[in-house]
């Protein structure tokens, strides 16, 4: 098992690195393993909502830098950007999306894809009221934020720096998105975005809460 303090030295190693070395570049076989920690991710129903876009066309990131407030730095300078997309209406219980993924992906009989169907279409409409897109949209990148952390941790635990950025007007991104033809006309939306590289200033002291700030037993 991996040592507990190497883990922690880790989550103190890493931070929004707001500016990479451009001379510096990931791996490709370190850029793989961070994408590997991203796929491997766990998500509501197991059903993997998200996409992860790599971003490497210096032009496009060019346009999507001009509603992307949060990345004046970064996208000049990262080595690696990565868009994670999730899909709409694609994960309504039933759709041909959820049940392909439950028989191809899952490999569940049919009893059982109807009867996870029941269970997902109970959570939707009654437990969560998932009942317009803008709120099952808001649940896959709910989810598309679990596999965001495992990426920028995975990253740190090799050393490599990162940056979630969600500073972007969404309307504007998406459209820039849909027209370079990566959206499947509106099935995905931009969720979040992060940028890996490697830091080129000194990275700045971390603030957090105090472990009994943040912890409640009941």
């Amino acid at each position: 098992m991996i040592d507990k303090a190497a883990i922690l030295d880790a989550f103190h190693f890493r931070h929004a690195c707001k500016t990479f070395d451009p001379d510096k570049s990931v791996s490709d076989a370190d850029f793989r393993f961070i994408l590997e920690t991203g796929r491997l991710s766990p998500s509501s129903f197991g059903l993997e909502p998200w996409r992860f876009l790599v971003i490497q066309d210096k032009a496009l990131r060019e346009k999507l830098l001009a509603v992307t407030w949060g990345a004046k730095g970064q996208f000049p300078t990262a080595s690696h950007v990565v868009a994670i997309l999730v899909r709409k209406d694609d994960m309504i219980a039933g759709s041909d999306f959820t049940l392909g993924f439950m028989r191809e992906v899952q490999h569940h009989p049919e009893e059982v894809i109807a009867r996870r169907t029941a269970v997902l279409r109970q959570f939707q409409e009654g437990d969560f009221n998932l009942d317009s897109v803008r709120a099952r949209f808001d649940w896959s990148c709910r989810q598309a934020y679990i596999a965001l952390a495992n990426m920028m941790t995975a990253a740190a635990m090799i050393g490599i720096d990162s940056c979630p950025i969600e500073g972007f007007n969404q309307a504007g991104a998406d459209a820039i998105l849909a027209e370079a033809g990566h959206l499947e006309g509106g099935r995905f939306g931009l969720a979040v975005m992060v940028a890996f590289g490697y830091r080129i200033n000194p990275q700045p002291a971390k603030t957090r809460q105090n472990l009994d700030q943040v912890v409640r037993w009941a």
